[in-house]
């Protein structure tokens, strides 16, 4: 799958947004992935999540452990197609924890899996909660890479697509400056 497939997907299903966005980093920006949009369609999921996979192939991996909520889908496609188990994390005050009767064990092999990546703060959120059971994180996957190869983790990061959109600091926005309504479209 090349960049403009994955592109022509989020733009046909209006999933690129343009406008005034409070991102999850903090940050300001005047474009927005918002990957629920194109996930919505199970068959484009399944390409998507599915060419994702592939570039994790021949790599030992027991559970794919996404954040929830922005995570959830494309862990759970990439888990079919690896052929693993795909489970979620959740967030309460600002960590993320694993309910719902989950468990991660020692030694376990973790592939996180993420929509769209622009500082990785939830990334490493995902990663550091697996590394507190004794797994070994194994690779990230993520759809979207917003910081066009910037963000680095300390294992095998593969991304779909990465692009670079301007983000700004929100004292140094020329967006709030022009007066223009910032909206935060992501997750809470």
């Amino acid at each position: 799958m090349t960049d403009n497939d994955v592109l022509n997907h989020f733009m046909k299903s209006g999933a690129l947004l343009e406008g005034h966005f409070l991102l999850r980093s903090g940050l300001h920006s005047n474009r927005f992935f918002q990957a629920a949009l194109v996930l919505q369609y199970p068959d484009i999921a399944e390409k998507l999540c599915s060419a994702l996979a592939e570039k994790f192939k021949g790599v030992k991996i027991d559970t794919v452990l996404s954040p929830a909520l922005g995570g959830l889908i494309v862990g759970q496609e990439i888990g079919r197609k690896l052929g693993t188990k795909a489970i979620f994390a959740e967030k309460e005050n600002d960590s993320l924890v694993l309910r719902r009767g989950f468990r991660i064990s020692k030694g376990e092999k973790i592939l996180v899996a993420e929509d769209v990546v622009t500082k990785g703060g939830r990334v490493e959120q995902t990663v550091q909660l697996a590394k507190s059971f004794g797994a070994e994180v194994v690779g990230i996957a993520v759809i979207v890479d917003r910081s066009a190869g910037d963000v680095r983790f300390d294992v095998p990061f593969r991304s779909l697509l990465k692009l670079h959109f301007d983000t700004f600091e929100p004292d140094k926005c020329p967006l709030c400056k022009n007066n223009l309504p910032v909206v935060k479209p992501g997750s809470k």
